[in-house]
């Protein structure tokens, strides 16, 4: 049994409990070697919202998490968000600081946190930031060890405190959240400046991927590889999320790694693999491929300012993939304003976003700034009315900050960030039309536009390439094919060979770190 298309459990809570009753001996997740059924999956969540009532957790409380994708993130934060607090996911490329900012503006009072990752002690670096966190009173830490100091402890301890809390507690504090409560603060990717936290409610989470399930044809028992990191929004909603709510299996990946991308697909009989065209376009190319069998995928969904036409055609192709989609979204509108349909015309998967999701409106500003209003829209950056305004106009329009066109049917093509678009002897250039022309030369893998300073033009555009493997492409050749190509204002005056481009976890090129260059 899945849950009526718009019809679906009123809180997160409510779904954990729901999914674990209605799919209880069906497998919820693979870590490793630990495997488990929805309903341990339930039994799990409901001793970690136990714990966290033993901590003094109350509703609303703010409580962070600072890890990769694993079991333990999805058992903690679920159970954090059980007992009624809102929970705030941490990148896993921050410092120390950089957490710490998050966390002090957030007011956490608990943080889950990784012990190692990628050689890096998150705790250490955490204690060197030299941040004062007065808010924050626990930090469980996920590993055999903690700290000695006050406040610390290690996950395997923090449940056992919550041994004397009696299921009843854990449930009718869970029964107590409205649905209009927020459930979490997921702050934006810091691209274009300091991160900011979009309030998103239960109710949101939950009516935005029930949508992107039946829109993509999630279904029970599908294999779900979730290689989006769980900080971010498409990785946890989309992935988590859309998984309880449809009985999927999720199968956790902490990093990107293209070769165990591909052993878990062939391991695991994975059959859904959302994820940034790069993602796609590493396991296409990866030399290896044709020693895995990688026939059971069937369900793609990526999106970015520029997917090629080519990729979406390899995947079908190549690989088989019966539905390959594309969506938009951000995290201030829930993290999904667009999607393809399956049925679309491969032109209109690589070249659009798809349109809007049921119940919510799209129309863009005589600039060509995307405007959305809905149900999806956040209720406001954390105790930031200022910022709050400048994104939500009085009539409730979000201003996304991103530039786009509106085919006759209705989809949306997204051509650039407001930001990053230069003037180029009057004529506005936006780079990711330009990415998205210089993606079609057959000798680059990846490339990325940013407007430098030009005396006589003002600005022109230089591209950041990465060549395809044993392609010998020069400077020259890819500016002589680009005035082949494209009007002349669009024209890279220069060109920069790069291994791979500076990308931060969600899959967005890092432009400042281009322009700082």
């Amino acid at each position: 049994m899945t849950p009526e298309y718009g019809s679906i459990p009123d809180s997160i809570p409510e779904l954990v409990r729901w999914a674990a009753e209605h799919y209880g001996p069906r497998e919820a997740v693979v870590d490793g070697r630990t495997r488990i059924s929805y309903a341990e999956l339930g039994e799990r969540v409901e001793r970690a919202a136990a714990a966290c009532l033993a901590a003094g957790i109350r509703a609303g409380d703010r409580v962070g998490i600072w890890a990769p994708n694993t079991l333990d993130w999805i058992v903690s934060a679920l159970g954090a968000v059980t007992a009624g607090a809102v929970l705030v996911p941490l990148n896993t490329r921050f410092k120390g600081a950089e957490a710490a900012d998050v966390l002090a503006r957030s007011r956490a009072r608990l943080l889950f946190v990784t012990g190692t990752f990628l050689g890096t002690s998150y705790v250490a670096s955490l204690r060197r930031a030299g941040v004062e966190l007065p808010d924050l009173e626990r930090v469980v830490v996920f590993g055999d060890t903690a700290p000695d100091d006050a406040g610390y402890t290690t996950w395997k301890s923090f449940l056992s405190e919550g041994n004397e809390v009696p299921a009843a507690q854990v449930w009718s504090r869970a029964g107590s959240i409205p649905s209009s409560a927020p459930s979490d603060i997921i702050y934006t990717s810091g691209t274009t400046g300091r991160p900011k936290g979009a309030v998103i409610t239960h109710e949101q989470t939950l009516r935005c991927y029930a949508a992107w399930s039946e829109l993509a044809g999630l279904r029970a028992g599908d294999r779900y590889l979730i290689v989006n990191p769980f900080f971010h929004t498409f990785g946890y909603k989309a992935g988590v999320i859309a998984c309880l709510q449809r009985g999927a299996v999720m199968i956790p990946q902490p990093v990107f790694n293209v070769d165990t991308v591909l052993a878990n697909i062939a391991a695991e009989r994975v059959s859904v693999l959302p994820g940034p065209p790069t993602l796609h376009q590493s396991l296409l190319d990866h030399p290896s491929r044709g020693s895995h069998d990688l026939s059971t995928l069937r369900l793609v969904v990526t999106g970015a300012a520029v997917v090629p036409l080519q990729l979406v055609e390899r995947l079908r192709s190549e690989l088989g993939v019966g539905t390959v989609l594309t969506a938009y979204g951000l995290s201030e509108a829930s993290g999904i304003v667009t999607m393809c349909r399956r049925g679309d015309p491969a032109e209109v998967i690589a070249r659009t976003s798809g349109r809007p999701i049921p119940g919510t409106e799209l129309r863009l500003s005589s600039s060509g700034e995307v405007l959305v209003r809905g149900f999806n829209v956040m209720r406001g950056y954390f105790e930031d009315e200022e910022a709050t305004a400048a994104a939500i106009d009085e009539d409730g329009w979000l201003h996304t900050g991103d530039v786009g066109v509106l085919d006759p049917a209705g989809n949306l093509r997204i051509t650039d960030r407001i930001k990053d678009m230069f003037i180029v002897g009057g004529f506005n250039a936006y780079p990711a039309e330009i990415e998205q022309l210089l993606g079609l030369h057959p000798d680059i893998a990846d490339v990325a536009v940013i407007g430098i300073p030009d005396p006589r033009l003002g600005e022109v555009g230089k591209a950041f390439a990465v060549r395809r493997p044993g392609a010998r492409v020069t400077a020259d050749d890819l500016i002589a094919w680009s005035r082949r190509e494209m009007a002349n204002y669009k024209v890279p005056r220069e060109v920069e060979f790069v291994s791979e481009l500076p990308r931060n976890a969600s899959g967005k090129v890092v432009k400042g770190t281009l322009r700082a260059r």
